[in-house]
């Protein structure tokens, strides 16, 4: 269990992504040649009813309100797919001048992937764990071996198999028994993240009669290997609600009910410590938490609160030893490191191990028997700081190149002296190492193959700043193909997030090759909102401050102009979900700055939302957003909603997607804001809107089928650039 700010009830058996890399082209040789775009082709129109809103006193009209009647099964749903596929058949049209060019992107960025791989296997409870793919299926394998690599395969599961027939499956959760014989794991058929579990007999094959639906898909298990805990949903607002405990052979309909979390802007989950010996139950919103603790070995015992809930603090637990460790802010807005005995758990008896530093974020705090592994945050970059607690001694792993992103991977063995982390940065494919925590030997055991001759010195990436309207450093990220000129006549992709303290670190992608290959230089702005510089660089772009990631953002792309790394009219941007929200706001706030924008599953009306507590995660967002309840946030979220900023003006060219089945941010945000542009805007350019009718906010399920989604949207940042080849 790593502790960090948002402690997910997570098994620490996850399957690994598994590498997607690309074939490479001279920048010198890719021709432009402007696209004739089918001319006198008729917007898809949606009707009109006015819908009056109305809070402290002050009214809007929302003409397009009833288009959330799929999702509430309303007499309008016929009327809204029938809008949606025939956005989705204008954008065809459209874009039937790049089709071609579409399916050989999604060729040559399917080319580049590996077809039949292997995770690097962990170790685990006398087991090695792994998935591998086939050559031309669209999942894996999850598979075991005893004891050494060199033992028989056994296929735990077949998701190949279990994928045939649905337009979308995921699975989530694989969670063994302590005593090897079980898997429990959650599957989701509609992309909606609501879990069933199921239980696979691993001796027999066989699947349990046991079926746990409208789960998070989580199965944590008591040291018995007979009980086990997972967190419920409520099925209208899909948050959350209830950890429940369920013992094999006994009707799912008597399950205990051991925790209900009572305040909807909670978050609540359940792990096991990497000790394996306590289970704990987490309560945690944007500003605080709570945490209640049983032994492993006593399934039918009561949780104990380890600290009641403290306004304005967070804190998470894992065990270590003879004591608990507490990551919290308390006192310390970068977190800091404190101890606790194991019957005294309260914040009185809290005792500093690591103290507060304000250049330095704590973000987690990987445990071994022996040694800490503490990932820390400086100047925008992670560290990984290893603790020999035999002596108390630190160091410091190397990286060595300007902007990265190093992870702790997979480390389920307590009693383990290797530790497993992810390298990755935007010209260095992902590659998994060993790190032995007592002589400081590393060990890479596997780099993300790339086929089609990559080569990474071919390409090139640096960190600049950009100065902010308040004069605030902001960090961005940048890579290119070397032979691409910083003259001004690049074209550049910047991307965005800037919310919920989520940091976008560097990392490699094979997709994005196609860009870089045709001469595109590729850009993250690292805006307030995440968590790059620090807590308080989040702090800065929430709620009343939410305009500080717009006008970032903005900054970035002025100062990449401004330094020749691209021009006006060259410049595009791209950002989904929150990052949705961050691209409605640019183009109305600087809609000349961009020649085309991509807004995946954007978050865009902000406060017909925020003001609906039946909608999925609405109460959760509260302390991210506001709340409209409040007139000093409804005025303030009504200044920035790109829904309700649509004015009557010129607007970039813009892609937006979206998935009907989406649960965190529904179809009708993005289907409503583009309804409206297409009344209000004056210009001539595309606005097309493509709504993945199968699947859900994270798209696809294969792990070919996303790429047909990215070669959508760089056929359409290529093709405004008269790039179709």
């Amino acid at each position: 269990m790593k502790l960090s700010v948002n402690n997910p009830a997570i098994g620490w058996l996850m399957v690994c992504g598994l590498g997607l890399l690309t074939p490479a082209c001279k920048n010198n040789a890719v021709k432009k040649e402007p696209v004739q775009w089918p001319s006198g082709i008729a917007t898809p129109v949606a009707i009109q009813k006015e819908k009056v809103l109305t809070a402290h006193g002050d009214t809007r009209i929302d003409e397009y309100y009833w288009m959330n009647d799929f999702f509430k099964k309303g007499p309008d749903s016929t009327l809204v797919v029938d809008y949606l596929k025939a956005e989705n058949a204008y954008l065809d049209t459209m874009l039937s001048p790049v089709k071609k060019f579409r399916e050989s992107l999604f060729e040559e960025m399917k080319a580049r992937i590996q077809e039949k791989d292997e995770s690097v296997p962990v170790f685990s409870n006398g087991y090695y764990y792994y998935t591998r793919t086939e050559e031309g299926k669209q999942y894996y394998k999850f598979c075991r071996k005893k004891g050494a690599l060199e033992a028989p395969e056994e296929i735990l599961l077949d998701v190949d198999k279990m994928a045939e027939g649905h337009g979308y499956f995921g699975v989530t959760g694989f969670s063994v028994s302590p005593d090897n014989k079980l898997l429990a794991y959650g599957e989701d058929l509609l992309s909606r993240r609501q879990y069933t579990i199921r239980i696979k007999n691993l001796e027999t094959g066989e699947l349990l009669p046991e079926s746990i639906s409208n789960t998070e898909g989580d199965a944590v298990w008591a040291a018995d290997s007979k009980t086990f805990f997972y967190t419920t949903k409520n099925p209208v607002t899909l948050l959350s609600e209830k950890i429940m405990r369920h013992q094999l052979g006994a009707s799912v309909n008597g399950d205990a009910v051991v925790y209900t979390e009572k305040d909807p802007s909670n978050y609540i989950g359940v792990y096991k410590t990497k000790s394996q010996e306590y289970i704990c139950i987490v309560s945690s919103a944007t500003l605080s938490s709570e945490y209640r603790i049983l032994k492993a070995s006593d399934p039918l015992g009561s949780f104990k609160v380890f600290q009641p809930r403290i306004n304005n603090v967070l804190y998470s637990v894992d065990h270590w030893n003879d004591r608990f460790l507490v990551r919290t802010n308390k006192d310390a807005e970068n977190f800091r490191l404190l101890e606790a005995p194991l019957d005294k758990t309260g914040v009185e008896n809290w005792k500093e191990v690591i103290a507060h530093r304000p250049d330095v974020l704590l973000e987690e705090v990987e445990v071994f028997k022996g040694h800490w592994v503490i990932v820390e945050r400086k100047e925008g970059l992670l560290q990984l700081r290893v603790r020999d607690l035999t002596n108390n001694s630190d160091h410091y792993l190397e990286f060595g190149e300007p902007s990265y992103a190093a992870y702790v991977s997979n480390n389920p063995e307590y009693n383990s002296l290797t530790l497993r982390y992810n390298y990755t940065s935007l010209t260095t494919p992902n590659s998994v190492f060993d790190y032995n925590l007592n002589d400081r030997s590393k060990k890479l055991m596997k780099e993300q193959v790339v086929l089609g001759g990559f080569k990474k010195e071919d390409y090139v990436t640096e960190r600049i700043y950009a100065t902010a309207k308040d004069g605030v450093k902001v960090p961005i990220s940048l890579v290119y193909k070397k032979d691409t000129k910083r003259d001004g006549s690049a074209p550049l992709l910047l991307y965005g997030y800037g919310s919920y303290g989520a940091s976008m670190d560097a990392s490699f992608s094979s997709s994005r090759l196609s860009l870089l290959n045709r001469g595109f230089i590729y850009a993250i702005a690292h805006i307030r909102g995440g968590q790059e510089m620090g807590r308080k660089w989040y702090e800065d772009g929430k709620l009343l401050k939410k305009k500080n990631t717009f006008t970032d953002f903005i900054s970035c792309g002025e100062e990449l102009i401004a330094k020749k790394y691209t021009a006006a009219g060259h410049l595009y941007a791209n950002g989904g979900s929150a990052g949705g929200l961050l691209m409605g706001a640019i183009v109305n706030m600087a809609p000349e700055l961009w020649n085309g924008v991509v807004a995946d599953v954007p978050f865009v009306d902000v406060i017909t939302t925020m003001s609906d507590p039946t909608i999925p995660l609405t109460t959760n967002e509260y302390d991210e957003w506001g709340n409209p309840a409040n007139k000093e946030a409804y005025d303030y979220m009504k200044s920035y909603s790109p829904y309700d900023n649509v004015e009557k003006k010129a607007y970039p060219n813009l892609l937006v997607t979206t998935g009907l089945h989406d649960s965190q941010v529904q179809y009708f945000e993005p289907a409503k804001w583009v309804a409206r542009l297409r009344t209000h805007k004056t210009d001539s350019n595309l606005l097309l809107l493509k709504t993945n009718m199968e699947a859900g906010h994270g798209g696809a399920s294969g792990r070919f089928d996303y790429l047909k989604e990215t070669a959508l949207k760089y056929a359409f940042f290529m093709a405004l650039e008269g790039i179709i080849k």
